[in-house]
């Protein structure tokens, strides 16, 4: 394990060599995803869940051109408050290491991240997909492309709500990726539990999800598998609610000429200032039922 393209944090590097469960944690959330000092707290409270959940932690972050497998306290509060952080998928990942710029990773590039250190389940909030309006802006994540090829667990909250998401699925079934409902037959919708879609997989424990991924290593499929997580019953908000403020914040937007990157991190701050913060709450609320479960899948991949 010499001359790695990354640097792993103590724990994260003993219980790799040990053969222990590690989840890898994206850092999108903290640096664009909600302000000092929530999203220190929340960053560190995910940590402590997965850990009390049987395995350990790996936050994934480039900091002066370095990856990071894994970060300190210290590192993880100056994450928390720096500025000027790139936000890193697939296309931009290299050039951040070669420039020396600190950037956090997307779903794309934790899972990128996640398959170089050699762990194999990630938890997020919610995955990218096909934004609404595809047909004429073009405007689809690198996340499901990402999903096809790389062999990554995903455990979300669904795809986020802003999305199109029976087009997110649409891209997904074409590209081979399960797409698993977590004890729900209904394909959940971040802050809501009900998308409108079926799930096409459904699994109800964690041994069940780790019994698919043997079986999948076995005949030799590549690619990820999307584990979709509802957030937690009493923290889910009301879909024609979510709806009517998606609508707003989508038409403001458009008035403001947001495009590109930008658009998913004015959506999700403009539907905080609409719910007056119980966005946030939810957002908080799945991020953590996901680190839950798919610690608890790290640990049955293990047994």
């Amino acid at each position: 394990m010499t001359n790695l393209p990354f640097q792993r944090s103590n724990a994260v590097a003993e219980a790799l060599n040990g053969g222990r469960p590690v989840v890898a944690l994206e850092s999108t959330i903290i640096t664009h995803g909600m302000p000092f000092p929530q999203n220190l707290d929340t960053a560190q409270r995910v940590e402590d869940v997965v850990r009390e959940n049987g395995a350990t932690p790996a936050t994934i972050a480039v900091l002066d051109g370095e990856l990071h497998i894994g970060l300190s306290d210290g590192t993880l509060e100056a994450l928390a408050q720096a500025k000027d952080v790139m936000k890193l998928s697939r296309a931009d990942f290299a050039f951040a290491m070669a420039q020396g710029r600190t950037g956090s990773t997307t779903v794309a590039a934790t899972m990128m991240a996640a398959q170089l250190a050699g762990i194999h389940v990630f938890a997020t909030g919610g995955i990218g997909g096909v934004h609404r309006g595809a047909a004429e802006s073009f405007d689809i994540s690198a996340d499901l492309e990402e999903l096809a090829r790389t062999g990554t667990i995903v455990v979300c909250a669904g795809a986020k709500t802003i999305l199109d998401i029976g087009k997110t699925l649409e891209v997904l079934e074409t590209n081979g990726v399960p797409v698993i409902g977590y004890g729900t037959d209904i394909v959940p919708a971040f802050w809501s539990r009900d998308s409108g879609h079926p799930a096409p997989l459904r699994l109800d424990t964690a041994a069940d999800v780790a019994s698919h991924a043997r079986v999948r290593k076995r005949l030799g499929i590549t690619g990820g598998t999307l584990i979709a997580n509802p957030v937690p019953q009493d923290a889910a908000m009301d879909r024609v609610e979510i709806d009517g403020f998606i609508r707003q914040a989508l038409s403001d937007a458009e008035t403001g000429g947001v495009t590109g990157k930008a658009v998913t991190p004015f959506l999700l701050q403009r539907i905080f200032e609409l719910s007056i913060g119980r966005s946030l709450e939810t957002n908080i609320a799945l991020v953590l039922s996901n680190a839950i479960v798919a610690a608890q899948i790290a640990v049955a991949l293990t047994e």
